[in-house]
Order: structure tokens, then C-alpha cells, then sequence
């Protein structure tokens, strides 16, 4: 199993390609408006507080940490695919060019005006309006770290690891990942005023 690891890892090409799709996206969210930095005028390596507005328009946030597992996850489900399903006709150094470009989707996606009014109206995200560009390109390069710590490392220590990043955002922002998830998909409202309450 070992052995088909690597063959995931890009090589040059695949590195160039995943680094101009993730430019592409950035040009793309630039094109939509959104704010290439924080509004505030200011850039930070981290944001902590939730319950601000500067909450996803800084570096990095408690939600990094959420796409350090997407990352995860796209390995995983790109290892089952080309494992499984072969596809001879697409070179596996292409992988990670393609979770660049799921990464990449789901950033314009959750920056359209239909997912801002969804996270308002049924999470705990206090004045969402969006990710500035510096946020959205640093969860594409989280994202990409997940992606290529769990091309290196067995799947049981990739798996763990994710559990303790849902476990201690749980713990210190009474959100994570999976919560994340079922709220903008399915809101449970006990769920949402426990969260309220923290």
C-alpha cells in the first residue's frame, strides 16, 4: 500500500499546474470583489476570535485547520479513485492540481452571495460576509499541506490527526468541520443555540 503512495505526489509539471489553478482561482475571486485583504486595512498571520470581523479575512483561523483535513480528504478520496478505478488515462501527478481545483471551487462557491446569506442565516458565524482573497488562497495552501502530509504518512496517523483538529476546535470554539457541515446542510437548532452559548 506504501508503495502507491508516492506515485500521488506531483511532480514539476503537476506542482506548476496545481500552483497556476490556484492562481486562477484568486483571479477569479478578485474578479467577484471580494477584498484582496482584510477590510481593517491590516494582515495578520493569525485571527482567533470567532466573534469578529476579521474572522476569515486574516491568514489563518480556527477554520484552518478544516481545510488542512479537506486536504486530507482529497487525498484520501484521490488515492481510492486511482487505486481502485486506475484512471490510466490521467496521470496520478495531476491529483493534487485536481483538489486545488475542488478547494479552489468550494472558496468561489462560499463567496457567492447564496452561501454568505446561508452561513447568516443558519450557523453561528457572526457577520459573515465572505473570505478576503488572502484568506481564501492561504485555505487552498492549507488545504495543499493536508493533501501532501497525507501523501507521506499512513492513513491511521492522517485519520488521528484529523480527529484531534475536530475534537480541539470542538472544544475551543465549539465548532469544527463535521459541525460546519450539518449546519450549513442540515441546521439543527439545539445544535446552533449550544454553539451560541459558548
Amino acid at each position: 500500500m506504501n508503495n502507491v503512495k508516492p506515485q500521488l505526489l506531483p511532480d514539476r509539471a503537476g506542482t506548476i499546474a496545481a500552483i497556476g489553478m490556484a492562481l486562477g482561482i484568486v483571479i477569479i475571486l478578485l474578479g467577484m470583489h471580494r477584498p484582496p485583504i482584510c477590510p481593517c486595512g491590516t494582515v495578520r498571520l493569525w485571527q482567533g476570535v470567532v466573534e469578529s470581523a476579521e474572522n476569515s479575512q486574516q491568514i489563518s483561523d480556527w477554520y484552518s485547520f478544516s481545510h488542512v483535513i479537506h486536504g486530507f480528504l482529497f487525498y484520501g478520496a484521490a488515492h481510492v479513485i486511482w487505486r481502485r478505478f486506475g484512471f490510466e488515462a490521467l496521470s496520478s501527478k495531476w491529483a493534487l492540481m485536481l483538489a486545488v481545483l475542488v478547494e479552489g471551487s468550494w472558496e468561489i462557491l462560499e463567496n457567492s452571495p447564496i452561501i454568505i446569506d446561508r452561513y447568516r442565516a443558519v450557523t453561528i458565524s457572526w457577520g459573515y460576509s465572505g473570505d478576503s482573497v488572502l484568506n481564501s488562497a492561504a485555505d487552498m495552501g492549507f488545504m495543499t499541506l493536508g493533501f501532501l502530509f497525507a501523501a507521506r504518512v499512513p492513513a491511521l496517523l492522517t485519520v488521528m490527526i484529523a480527529l484531534i483538529f475536530e475534537a480541539f476546535t470542538l472544544w475551543m470554539i465549539r465548532d469544527n468541520l463535521t459541525l460546519n457541515v450539518l449546519m450549513l446542510v442540515s441546521p439543527v437548532e439545539s445544535v446552533r443555540q449550544w454553539q451560541a452559548a459558548g
